[in-house]
């Protein structure tokens, strides 16, 4: 097999891309410091940070100090060189966030969008990015990367909005053209419960499993499946979409797509929730406030959460008997309302029912998961664009 040969100036990108990668997770960072951490010399740390400072990569944020002798210069990520973007759109709103390189926010917005008709989707998420960009006092031409999640999946062949019928206006022929167009900066579009696994991933229990699932609950049941560290999004864009899952406790639900409902989404989705709350005997008007009412509840309230729990775990062993993850994410706001009282029931009735035993933890970002990992992933492409200094003037050798 043909290698690419050590060059001078790949093994220079290498040792930037590792410095940078180790500000943005322990910065700021003194020369010797940074040195320690990649193994360079310290001649050849002091020329690879004057290089990324040259570059404005990198910039001069204070001096160490509170130890014996001079104190050292301490250099970080110079956030401000790139933005990116994150929207997170539902039937009845969109949320937008900017960040900068580093990862922190500067700006947010929320459009409210009920009862909207079928026109008028570019120019609402246009007019959400404007307003976390307007917060952030950014103009459009600062973004690097705009990251957008939604219900369902787009077929990569037809580029189609497929199993998210409740999401009017996203599923013209060729929308995904007119909003790259009128957003005018590179574009993703992903499943919104894809994001929030990716958000996990990065940023949450999910950081050193290679292999996991995140179970989605909210109004609806969805799947996010990592395999190897990639997201499983199928041929289709339907890899994950556990709602339309046929499973024993309900009655087999025939043309799933007509109707947007399933197995497991009639066994354990938000309105089969709130209808086993007030069975029992408990007022609720929301699914979320069910599940928080059976919590504070003896008796009803546990029948209530046993029952919820043997539901999510039916449709677990189904899952976990196909992907055998090493790792199960609890996530969306009906089940994590359920907490760790409902994750230990989970975890319990899934022992009894599947052969794997996989851990099971609740997601580790309650807020805001999806537009989290919509800033995530647009963060990771956007970093590996500008963190390349392949061809940047070398200003020294590497060791």
């Amino acid at each position: 097999m043909a290698s690419t040969p050590g060059t001078p100036r790949l093994l220079r990108a290498m040792n930037d891309r590792a410095a940078l990668d180790l500000l943005l997770a322990q910065g700021p960072l003194s020369r010797t410091t940074l040195g320690n951490l990649t193994g360079l010399s310290k001649p050849t740390a002091s020329q690879l940070l004057a290089r990324l400072e040259s570059a404005g990569l990198v910039r001069a944020s204070g001096t160490s100090a509170g130890r014996p002798g001079p104190n050292a210069q301490l250099y970080e990520i110079n956030g401000g060189i790139a933005y990116v973007a994150g929207l997170d759109v539902t039937p009845t709103r969109i949320r937008s966030a900017v960040a900068d390189l580093t990862g922190k926010v500067v700006g947010t917005s929320e459009l409210p969008t009920p009862g909207r008709s079928a026109k008028g989707t570019v120019e609402r998420v246009v007019k959400a990015l404007d307003g976390a960009l307007g917060e952030a006092g950014l103009s459009k031409d600062r973004l690097h990367r705009v990251s957008i999640g939604t219900p369902g999946g787009f077929d990569p062949t037809t580029g189609r909005l497929r199993y998210a019928t409740h999401l009017p206006g996203w599923h013209a022929p060729r929308l995904l053209e007119e909003l790259a167009a009128a957003i005018a900066v590179p574009l993703e579009v992903e499943n919104d419960v894809n994001l929030a696994a990716v958000a996990e991933q990065r940023v949450g229990h999910a950081h050193d499993s290679a292999n996991f699932v995140l179970l989605w609950g909210e109004e609806g049941i969805g799947a996010a499946i990592v395999i190897e560290g990639r997201l499983l999004r199928g041929a289709t864009g339907g890899a994950g979409e556990v709602a339309f899952l046929p499973l024993p406790g309900t009655p087999l639900v025939r043309n799933v797509g007509r109707n947007n409902a399933g197995g497991f989404q009639e066994l354990a989705g938000g309105e089969p929730v709130l209808a086993l709350a007030r069975a029992n005997g408990l007022k609720a008007r929301t699914p979320e406030a069910a599940v928080a009412a059976a919590l504070q509840t003896p008796g009803a309230g546990d029948t209530v959460l046993t029952e919820f729990a043997h539901r999510l775990a039916v449709g677990l062993a189904a899952i976990v008997a196909v992907v055998d993850p090493e790792l199960i994410v609890l996530a969306g706001g009906v089940i994590t309302a359920g907490g760790e009282r409902l994750r230990g029931l989970v975890q319990d009735e899934l022992a009894e029912l599947a052969v794997p035993r996989p851990r099971l933890l609740m997601t580790a970002i309650p807020t805001d998961p999806v537009l989290t990992g919509a800033l995530q992933s647009a963060l990771s492409a956007t970093r590996d664009e500008v963190f390349d200094t392949a061809g940047m003037p070398t200003g020294g050798s590497a060791d």
